[in-house]
Formats: structure tokens, C-alpha cells, sequence
């Protein structure tokens, strides 16, 4: 879409599909979470027991996040393609009753070939150990899907590890439908050249 999104602050609402135990706020993330997403970042790679990120990760996020072609001095949080060039990316943090980042959940614009259509990709949701449990998942659940609506795109994607089955049962519970495939990453700086 190249439509500018709006100045999105969701906050909790009643008709979460699981209450929270405690208040809750979902927000935008702000230039002061930097740090704090990058430790839930790193967390969130070994939970998943992906390699180690690169020296210098807030380096590189944060000028997407909240660098001029983010989108943040306009107030929308977030650069969409005719800003930037580039899809745009959202981060919407949950605060758990402490008012502590507990958990985020970083999403982007995509295009669909086969559907003709955009629709929204959750790259992440996660949430510190601690805070799993208390319907925070849920409130940031809701908010990925206020955004795409409000984006005007009807459909939220996403992918999870085969073994997480605690996040399985979580988007099952939510009603969202699995799609079996296979996730490849293809890194640019290899020697694509067959062995001989």
C-alpha cells in the first residue's frame, strides 16, 4: 500500500481474546525501547536457537525504526514504500504492569503475487519468559491485527518454528490457520559456485 498509515497507539481493549491478569499497554515502539528490544531480540534468537546476531544490531535498527525515512517525525512510527522505497516496518511493544517492555511484535508490508494484494507480515512476536501467561501475547495479537486493518489489508502472516508448540497452541487458540512450508534463507555472501 502507499497510502501513509495512520498515527497508530493501540492500547488494550476489553474484547482481547484472552483478558490480561493486569493492565497492559501495547504502543508503538519508541526511540527509548532501542535498547531494551535489542536485549528481547537477542533473547528471543536464543529461545529459538538461531545463531547469534551480528555485533552493532541497534546500530542497524535503529535508523529503521526511527531514522528520518522511518516515518517517525511524521508520526506515523513507520516508512511505507512510496516514503522510503522500502515496505514499511512497524514495532509495537507490550508493557506489562510495571510499565517494563515485556514483549514486541515487529511486522512489515508485503505483497502478495499470487493474491494481487498486500497484507501484513508479523516477522516476530515474542515475549520475555516472565511474561508469557498474562494475556500479553493476546493484546499484541489484537493490535498486529488493528494495524492491518487499519492499513487496509485484511490478512496477518507469519511463521513459527515447527517445535514451539506453546506458540502452536497460542495461534491455534486465536483461530489463525497453519500453512505447512519449508522457510529457506539464502545468504548473499556465500560462494554460490557448484562444487565440482
Amino acid at each position: 500500500m502507499t497510502q501513509q498509515p495512520p498515527n497508530y497507539q493501540p492500547q488494550s481493549r476489553s474484547r482481547s481474546r484472552s483478558q490480561p491478569q493486569s493492565p497492559s499497554l501495547v504502543r508503538r515502539a519508541r526511540p527509548q525501547d532501542l535498547e531494551r528490544l535489542v536485549e528481547l531480540i537477542h533473547e528471543h534468537v536464543a529461545y529459538e536457537k538461531s545463531a547469534p546476531r551480528p555485533p552493532g544490531l541497534a546500530d542497524r535498527l535503529g535508523p529503521q525504526l526511527f531514522g528520518p525515512e522511518s516515518g517517525a517525525e511524521s508520526g506515523t512510527g513507520a516508512a511505507t514504500g512510496a516514503e522510503s522505497g522500502r515496505p514499511g516496518l512497524w514495532v509495537l511493544v507490550a508493557e506489562d504492569p510495571d510499565g517494563e517492555v515485556a514483549g514486541y511484535a515487529a511486522c512489515s508490508a508485503e505483497f502478495s503475487f499470487w493474491d494481487a494484494r498486500h497484507y501484513l507480515h508479523m516477522d516476530c512476536l515474542y515475549l520475555a519468559d516472565g511474561a508469557r501467561g498474562h494475556g500479553l501475547g493476546a493484546a499484541l495479537m489484537d493490535a498486529v491485527t488493528e494495524l492491518a486493518r487499519e492499513l487496509g489489508m485484511d490478512e496477518v502472516q507469519w511463521q513459527t518454528p515447527e517445535w514451539n508448540e506453546g506458540a502452536i497452541r497460542f495461534y491455534d487458540r486465536l483461530g489463525a490457520a497453519g500453512k505447512p512450508k519449508r522457510r529457506y534463507s539464502l545468504d548473499l555472501d556465500l560462494d554460490l559456485t557448484p562444487d565440482r
